[in-house]
């Protein structure tokens, strides 16, 4: 015999998505804490998505990028529109060779130095990404975001606590008014926590 179904009540539905807020909050910080951090240039992807939950990109756009890098390899700004997007659609060894192409044409753009950093990380080249840290560091000692991402591939990448614990200490004595200090913080628990007696 099936049970008779009976509408959920009001409060039913508060405590229910009250409860899928605080899971996704969670999911989310999870997520942005081991996944690393966006583009150094603070452009958030706002690509749509195709379904399987990858980031899709115009490829007219990146077609058209190339097309004038085919024409003018010099188009330091071609060359990071391009890696951009495919950074940004999660395509990141293609985004590496625009962004290496970028970087030896703009060898001091920050940004563009530590994206290529973490898009090395993200292919799982983690001694790759940290040299290019070291570059970014060597335009700006207290670069925040590359400081974070050093923290995160030295951590995570090379179980290198000391080493991430140096960044992030740095990066919150640097820059005091970080925005995710907290993150930052918690990260460093973990990394205190890891360290062996």
């Amino acid at each position: 015999m099936r049970e008779r179904y009976e509408a959920p009540s009001q409060y039913s539905w508060i405590v229910y998505a009250v409860a899928v807020v605080m899971v996704g909050g969670m999911a989310g910080y999870v997520i942005s804490v081991q996944g690393g951090p966006p583009r150094s240039s603070n452009v958030a992807a706002t690509a749509a998505t195709g379904g399987s939950g990858t980031p899709i990109i115009d490829e007219s756009e990146l077609r058209a990028y190339r097309d004038i890098l085919a024409r003018d390899p010099k188009n330091a700004q071609a060359a990071l529109k391009a890696g951009n997007l495919l950074y940004d659609a999660q395509r990141y060894v293609e985004a590496i060779g625009f962004y290496q192409q970028a970087f030896a044409l703009t060898p001091g753009d920050i940004n563009l130095s530590t994206d290529l950093g973490t898009a090395l990380w993200y292919v799982g080249r983690a001694d790759d990404a940290i040299t290019q840290y070291e570059k970014s560091l060597a335009l700006n000692a207290t670069h925040a975001q590359t400081l974070f991402n050093l923290g995160i591939v030295r951590s995570d990448g090379k179980h290198d606590y000391r080493g991430a614990i140096a960044a992030w200490e740095t990066l919150l004595k640097t820059n005091p008014g970080y925005q995710d200090v907290q993150k930052v913080q918690a990260l460093l628990t973990t990394a205190r926590g890891n360290l062996k007696p």
